[in-house]
């Protein structure tokens, strides 16, 4: 059963009702998804949405592993026979990790340091006698403590022992602790110096030769252009907080006399900031400050990833897709409505006249031939070459031709997936397949790649993988559910992220499909192997049987409430089917006369949008786009010029745009608009068609600055 504390605590945390975070943790714990309780639960939830659910779900499982950690640091107090009631209590009220680690720090095993040595010695007692800061004088205390046995020659080798266990015990206050993070926190400074030797292999980094920002507020971006910068051994970091001012601070909370115990406190204090504790913050402070940034890196890249899925479908159009290139030639695909691969070959439209003709032939007879809808011209090398070839052809108006974004293309080729749908054909082939498939569907076609694969994040590589891979994940599975997945067509892949399937599931389905006859009935699901009720109810819903035996399967409504539209259709002396083809049907049905215990108007007036517009697709209405057709290479760009674009990534510090010259450019937040924008996103999204400026062309380091203002 859900933690009714951490309920309690996660409802308090994001502002929203206990009843409402329980009924998420149990919906979870009973096996929902996310997706369906978001869609299909929201009378138990108040119509929380999938963020505030994925948060729900994502603080249980933090508060779940804090838990954890605790159980087994008492464990471990408890068989070295430390546990006292005290520190049990202490244990117990930690409310964060960090919290929890600095009660445990004092009594966790740890190899042998200096504090450990002077023990050994016998030096604790004299180093509780300075502690304390009595009216003592340390010298002659430490005398007696003198024993050559032990290596203690000297009453300067017994104080030094005793300063050695006196630091590491200031080191380890939980008090201490929690000042000093406090500091590092707000007032550390990253420091960034260049690696004698590395200016030249390090020249990306050149912004980070000699720079100094406070850790609060360096952007997440940036920070983590410094970390690789450091890993890369180019640049070297150090986050401190101006040293004088922390022991300034410490020695205000540690020295309670001005006497000479509390100068050789004083002493220890210091040593052990330098030697123990600046260290400890200063990593701890780095993987805050790297959790931070890849927080923010992930939001960024996740926001790009769903745009991108969500972008507008061509639909099911017969489509010939070109993959460019120069010396190789261009490889052609011809596929069917469905994106059935019907032909494939090699045209050379950028080479000898002779051969352009020829091309120019292949492509006609072809359109003829397959009745060819539209033409996809993937945005590689030779891209906009190939687009203004097929430009020119004279090609019926009806024909639509369109850039494709390319990126992960080669991926998907050269993977599993691709090898396994297409055997029996080269990484050419799969390529132009894919970017036909693209434009007819990129929802479908994309999820076969890794996201992170695709192009529109930033520093990928160098952020938290798990984290990342989870984000992206949900987002994906989000984007899916949303759009909702045609079963008799769908790819495994795509079926995989179908709430309540995942891999086994939607390969058993896909087999089933093939090798006995297209599904007639979402309850025919039932038949497949391993797919049991729980998984029948998660999945439901989000997926469609158009021209099904039952007009409900090719919508949102979830089979539970099947019953409820037939009721409303009883009701109105019609059939289900007259209920979603007549408006003035669905105007007579009273929703509130249906309200149960179980169901609400929530669910009711969700029924009746679907009603209204079975399985419609949430997406934008495609719309062709075209470049200008006299810049085709950087070459062509001039400061000044107004040209259209696609913008293909969102950054914290501003947009990246496709103008049709292999080189995308950059539009910087402050150039966004005329006004003050906080956030890009606020403002731009992938795949967004954007007019912009050309500010400047740095051709030695290919560099476009664009202005949308």
């Amino acid at each position: 059963m859900a933690d009714e504390s951490h309920v309690g605590q996660i409802a308090n945390e994001l502002g929203v009702k206990v009843k409402q975070a329980h009924a998420v943790a149990v919906l979870l714990e009973d096996g929902c998804t996310v997706p369906f309780i978001a869609r299909y639960r929201k009378e138990a939830t108040e119509s929380l949405d999938e963020v505030q659910i994925s948060t729900i779900r994502d603080r249980l499982e933090q508060l779940a592993e804090l838990d954890k950690r605790r159980e087994a640091i008492l464990k471990s107090l408890e068989e070295r026979e430390l546990l006292t009631d005290d520190i049990e209590k202490a244990v117990l009220a930690a409310d964060s990790m960090t919290e929890l680690e600095d009660v445990y720090l004092p009594y966790r095993p740890k190899r042998r340091t200096r504090a450990t040595i002077a023990r050994e010695k016998g030096l604790e007692p004299l180093a509780e006698n300075i502690f304390a800061q009595g009216a003592l004088d340390p010298a002659i205390e430490a005398l007696s403590f003198i024993n050559p046995d032990k290596s203690v020659e000297s009453a300067e080798d017994a104080l030094a022992g005793a300063r050695d266990i006196i630091a590491e015990k200031i080191s380890e206050s939980q008090e201490v602790r929690a000042v000093a993070r406090k500091l590092f926190t707000e007032k550390g400074q990253v420091r960034s110096k260049l690696v004698a030797g590395k200016e030249s292999e390090g020249a990306k980094f050149r912004d980070y030769f000699d720079c100094s920002e406070n850790i609060s507020s360096v952007p997440g971006h940036r920070l983590l252009a410094m970390f690789r910068g450091e890993k890369e051994g180019v640049i070297s970091l150090q986050i401190r907080p101006p040293e004088e001012e922390v022991l300034s601070v410490l020695r205000k909370r540690v020295l309670k006399a001005r006497n000479e115990a509390a100068r050789q406190v004083d002493l220890a204090l210091e040593d052990g900031y330098k030697r123990l504790l600046a260290p400890s913050m200063e990593t701890e402070t780095r993987q805050e400050a790297k959790k931070r940034a890849d927080e923010e890196a992930i939001r960024v890249f996740a926001e790009n990833v769903r745009e991108l899925f969500l972008s507008p479908p061509l639909g099911r159009k017969r489509t010939m897709a070109l993959d460019p290139g120069y010396r190789t030639g261009a490889k052609l695909v011809c596929l069917d409505g469905q994106g059935k691969l019907l032909h494939s070959d090699t045209i050379y439209p950028t080479q000898s006249q002779k051969m352009t003709d020829q091309a120019a032939a292949k492509v006609q007879e072809l359109c003829r031939k397959f009745e060819i809808e539209a033409i996809a011209v993937g945005n590689g090398t030779g891209g906009r070459e190939t687009e203004a070839f097929v430009r020119s052809l004279g090609l019926a108006k009806s024909v639509t031709v369109v850039m494709v974004n390319e990126s992960g293309a080669s991926i998907y080729s050269a993977g599993k997936v691709a090898r396994e749908e297409f055997p029996d054909h080269d990484v050419t082939v799969r390529g132009a397949v894919s970017i036909g498939r693209r434009l007819m569907d990129p929802l479908a076609e994309l999820v076969k790649i890794d996201p992170k694969s695709i192009g529109v994040g930033q520093y990928q590589h160098d952020v938290d993988q798990g984290a990342l891979k989870r984000s992206l994940d949900d987002v994906v599975t989000s984007c899916v559910n949303r759009v909702g997945v045609e079963v008799n067509t769908a790819s495994k892949e795509l079926l995989t992220y179908v709430s309540g399937l995942g891999p086994t599931l939607a390969k058993n389905i896909v087999t089933q499909r093939d090798s006995k006859h297209p599904f007639r009935s979402r309850k025919e699901l039932l038949s497949v192997p391993r797919l049991g009720p729980k998984a029948y109810e998660q999945a439901a819903g989000f997926l469609r049987i158009r021209e099904g035996e039952n007009p409900l399967d090719a919508s949102a409504v979830h089979p539970e409430s099947y019953p409820i539209v037939e009721k409303f259709a009883r009701d109105l002396g019609c059939s289900v089917k007259d209920l979603m083809d007549d408006e003035e049907l669905r105007k007579r049905v009273r929703l509130e006369n249906y309200v149960t215990e179980k169901v609400g108007l929530p669910t009711l007036k969700d029924i009746m949008a679907e009603l209204a517009k079975p399985g419609r697709d949430p997406r934008d209405k495609f719309e062709s786009f075209s470049f200008a057709e006299e810049v085709n290479s950087i070459e062509d760009v001039k400061p000044g010029m107004r040209l259209p674009g696609i913008v293909t990534n969102v950054t914290k510090f501003g947009a990246f745009v496709d103008i049709g010259v292999h080189q995308d450019g950059l539009v910087h937040i402050s150039q966004l608009a005329d006004r003050f924008v906080n956030d890009p996103a606020e403002v731009v999204k992938p795949q967004q068609r954007v007019t912009v400026t050309v500010l400047e062309v740095d051709m030695e380091r290919k560099r476009i600055s664009l202005s949308m203002r």
